[in-house]
């Protein structure tokens, strides 16, 4: 079974259970790993805006970093790495966009569980590809495509 560290620095009435956390990760590694170690940090705009700076090298929160685990030739561990969520981002995000914030949560945890496995969207068909896989794992998940715009009734 995947192991998930949930490290709640920020906490917000939407945020995810545990229990939902882990089916997001399992699902999203079910074609990939079934042991693998990660951890889940959710963080405030500050700190997003931080590490965003740091590591990226952009202004500004962002809704989601991924820290993919590099591990030196010769050592194996089941760790993939870190993701580090901002839960105001994300909100704000689900609000604009007219999703429901849970399926919001699910796609952002599904999407950085991607780029810790290696899937990127710099070009347009690494884009494609990580977008059908996303699609098709919160499919399984009876998630809506979150790729299909959504107008105002």
């Amino acid at each position: 079974m995947n192991q998930l560290e949930i490290q709640d620095v920020f906490h917000s009435e939407g945020q995810p259970t545990k229990e939902q956390f882990q089916s997001w990760v399992d699902a999203a590694l079910a074609d990939y790993r079934k042991d693998a170690e990660l951890v889940i940090r959710i963080v405030d705009e500050q700190q997003s805006a931080e590490l965003n700076q740091q590591y990226r090298h952009k202004q500004g929160p962002t809704n989601i970093l991924s820290f993919p685990i590099e591990l030196p030739d010769g050592v194996e561990l089941d760790l993939l790495g870190d993701l580090v969520v901002c839960a105001p981002v994300l909100e704000r995000e689900a609000l604009q966009q007219h999703k429901a914030l849970i399926d919001h949560w699910a796609h952002i945890i599904v999407h950085g569980v991607l780029h810790l496995l290696g899937y990127d969207h710099i070009d347009d068909s690494d884009a494609e590809q990580m977008e059908a896989l996303e699609i098709a794992i919160l499919n399984t998940l009876n998630i809506k495509n979150p790729y299909t715009e959504v107008t105002e009734v």
